[in-house]
């Protein structure tokens, strides 16, 4: 019971304490006249006299009126006051500690009092006053919205005492890259906090300065030193990293924290000593958490984080984290449909999480909010966050790193925002306060019709039972909540919020902004639609063009995504220009017959359908891809592309043309080797043509396309099969166990 009450004071609670007294609010300021007067500690700090100017410069915006700053030594008893940071007038609220980051509100018949915790605690305070008493709102970056009064008041008697339910808090969005923005919401930033920050192994140990000369500093991977991950049971690499920490902790003695982590990605070191040591403890995770606990040791005063991350998930079973070394737990495994308490394909995370939790009590979360492989796809998982945030603090987490799309614009990205700021310093108010709150303060009058577009999103997801990837895309969901019927159900919303937007030229941007993910998602898909209906081509003599409006559609999208801040439409991906000249390639590229064309066919092992969104016909719709291998490629994993076209009669054949993409990043690999052979009756074939594929070269993670032709033997044939086949293991460099794939895209047969 201890403990349970200690969790719900930690959680944030806000204690409203009216009292018995009926005294009439205090007015602050009247018909446009200051009343009170702000008087600050003898010795105020920098937060404090921040806190005061805050306060001062909005009362000013809402009412006009000009609150006098004074030194509480030269205060006049029974003047009203407002007395802000720790004043000896605020003690006799008592002098306790405030727990971290928190603060409290609190009036009498007269003065009111805002005192602040650690850091920026004060200066949280007067932003709640402002928000929560005042009325002004802060929902994105930019101007806040402050109401019009001339006469300010507040309740008597009230105390309002909050502390973060988290110590650590950051939504990874652009509104939190303003700084007001972070403030207002309480929030934080890896780059405020953190002296070293993610996957650091490589900024410690930097494989150009000592991989020629000490390629024993590295992974050993498959028999070779890789500079994939480091080799922790090397004595040197520990010397060279406590070096290099010793010097940035002296020159940023201010950071709270330091990652030891490693690079994104397997590769991880398979030596004598460190297969030893993670094969005493179970767990990759060994060989890491005796590297880490071995640095901390030396660094008593400061804290660590590290990664429980793919191969680094479960915890060892003999070594503990030291007491200040903080796991950071990733949830990169699951949908995001449901939350992460419930779903399924989070048992691994729920399962991480507990065992961690048998071993130490500080955990972080690095929590995943946005779809990385196309930011603007509708992604409505808005309604399970505050659900997320909640499992975590239930589950004693301390910390929570939600990363949603950066810097980039992307699917609702001022809402995502909003609410896990909201949710991060309390996961426990009621789920539709912050959702409710922000539409009206940032969508106004259009917030109705807008709120409906939201709940239909995130409803037809439910309704679909499909699954939210975070690595999915728009083109595979076009028979569930994407679908046309979907879509044109979205689109009608919208059009109710441009309307009741009407002439306000920033809330039509607003909506406009809000659009660009059905936008994205239809032209993302009729790419995919290619010849069939919703598709950008038409029929035109005998074959097909682009459809004339799709020019002046696609540019319309472009202007906006560049006005609503995309930088990139996928995390490393295309800039908003860069798109608009991949179509102006697709629009320009000729339409090119081929004999094959909508004929059947057959595959001898099966595709990966989260992947292949027109599964078999993906090899003769008539349309190419591009470097995106979800979008118009038939992805086989593991096994060889072996597809055979049934043409419908004998004819004669004269050249193949195939396209594969090579894509190392996603383990997808150009053939080793293309077959191509013929049958009459579809049960014996013949080889005509075959094209050996020079070797995967070293460390290229470059995407790009490659296209072959092969002439055949004369002759009338029925049935071709195409053989692609498969890299037989993923080669050194890549640095993972995952089997490769193979992705074509089109067979365009002359």
């Amino acid at each position: 019971m201890g403990y349970m009450m200690h969790a719900l004071f930690l959680s944030l609670m806000i204690l409203i304490q009216p009292g018995c007294n009926t005294t009439r609010n205090i007015v602050l300021v009247e018909k446009g006249k200051a009343r009170h007067q702000i008087v600050l500690p003898a010795d105020p700090s920098k937060a404090e006299t921040r806190a005061a100017d805050i306060l001062r410069k909005y009362v000013q915006q809402m009412s006009g009126a000009t609150l006098a700053v004074i030194n509480e030594r030269s205060y006049m008893e029974g003047v009203p006051a407002i007395f802000i940071g720790h004043t000896d007038h605020a003690g006799k609220y008592g002098e306790e500690k405030i727990a971290g980051e928190g603060f409290f509100i609190a009036t009498d018949d007269q003065h009111l009092y805002i005192r602040g915790g650690s850091g920026k605690g004060i200066i949280y305070g007067v932003y709640t006053l402002l928000d929560t008493y005042f009325g002004c709102r802060k929902p994105a970056p930019g101007k806040a919205v402050v109401p019009h009064k001339t006469t300010i008041a507040i309740a008597p008697q009230l105390t309002d005492r909050q502390v973060p339910q988290f110590v650590y808090r950051e939504t990874y969005y652009p509104s939190p890259l303003e700084p007001e923005f972070q403030e207002w919401h309480k929030l934080h930033s890896f780059e405020d906090l953190w002296g070293l920050w993610g996957h650091s192994y490589f900024k410690m140990v930097p494989p150009r300065e000592h991989f020629a000369a000490h390629p024993e500093y590295y992974a050993l991977v498959n028999g070779q030193r890789r500079a994939t991950q480091l080799c922790l049971s090397n004595e040197q690499v520990l010397q060279i990293a406590t070096a290099y920490l010793r010097k940035a902790i002296a020159d940023n003695p201010d950071a709270l924290y330091w990652s030891i982590s490693p690079e994104d990605g397997s590769g991880y070191c398979t030596c004598d000593l460190c297969s030893k040591a993670d094969k005493e403890e179970g767990s990759h995770a060994g060989s890491l958490m005796r590297f880490v606990n071995r640095i901390a040791d030396q660094f008593p005063q400061q804290q660590f984080t590290t990664l429980a991350y793919t191969f680094t998930l479960q915890p060892p079973s003999q070594t503990k984290p030291a007491g200040n070394v903080i796991i950071m737990l990733s949830s990169i495994d699951a949908y995001r449909h449901r939350p992460l308490a419930e779903e399924a394909s989070a048992a691994g995370f729920r399962k991480a999480l507990q065992d961690w939790k048998a071993v130490t009590h500080n955990i972080f979360i690095w929590d995943y909010t946005t779809q990385f492989t196309n930011y603007l796809s509708p992604f409505p998982d808005y309604f399970v966050l505050q659900q997320n945030l909640q499992y975590f603090a239930d589950n004693g987490v301390k910390g929570v790193f939600s990363q949603g799309s950066g810097g980039t614009y992307s699917d609702m990205a001022e809402l995502n925002a909003y609410q896990q700021a909201q949710a991060l310093w309390q996961p426990r108010q009621p789920t539709d306060t912050a959702f409710n709150q922000f539409m009206r303060a940032y969508y106004g009058k259009a917030a109705q019709p807008l709120s409906g577009y939201i709940k239909a999103l995130s409803n037809n997801l439910h309704k679909s039972k499909v699954v939210l990837d975070i690595y999915g895309s728009p083109v595979n969901h076009r028979n569930d909540y994407l679908s046309p019927s979907a879509i044109e159900q979205y689109s009608n919303f919208l059009d109710q919020a441009e309307k009741a937007a009407g002439s306000d030229t920033l809330l039509a941007g607003r909506v406009q902004d809000a659009r660009l993910s059905i936008e994205y998602t239809v032209l993302q898909q009729a790419r995919l639609y290619g010849t069939d209906k919703h598709g950008y081509l038409v029929p035109s003599g005998n074959g097909y063009a682009p459809a004339p409006q799709w020019v002046a559609r696609i540019r319309r999208f472009v202007e906006q995504a560049k006005k609503a801040g995309v930088t990139e439409l996928s995390e490393g991906g295309l800039t908003p220009d860069a798109y608009q000249q991949e179509w102006d390639k697709i629009l320009a590229r000729p339409w090119q017959h081929s004999i094959a064309f909508g004929k059947k066919v057959t595959l001898q092992h099966p595709f990966t359908p989260e992947y292949t969104a027109k599964k078999e016909a993906t090899l003769t719709d008539g349309l190419t891809g591009g470097t995106d291998f979800s979008l118009n490629w038939l992805f086989v994993y593991g096994n060889d592309l072996v597809a055979t076209i049934d043409l419908g009669t004998a004819q004669p054949l004269k050249q193949v043309q195939l396209n594969f993409l090579q894509d190392a990043r996603h383990n997808i690999f150009l053939p080793t080797q293309i077959i191509i052979e013929t049958s009459a009756d579809g049960t014996t074939f013949q080889p005509v043509a075959e094209q050996a594929v020079g070797p995967v070269a070293e460390e290229d993670f470059t995407a790009h396309v490659e296209t072959y032709k092969l002439a055949l033997k004369a002759g009338n044939f029925r049935y071709l099969r195409v053989t692609g086949k498969c890299l037989p293991k993923m080669p050194d460099w890549r640095g993972n166990d995952k089997k490769p794939a193979i992705c074509c895209d089109e067979i365009i047969v002359q």
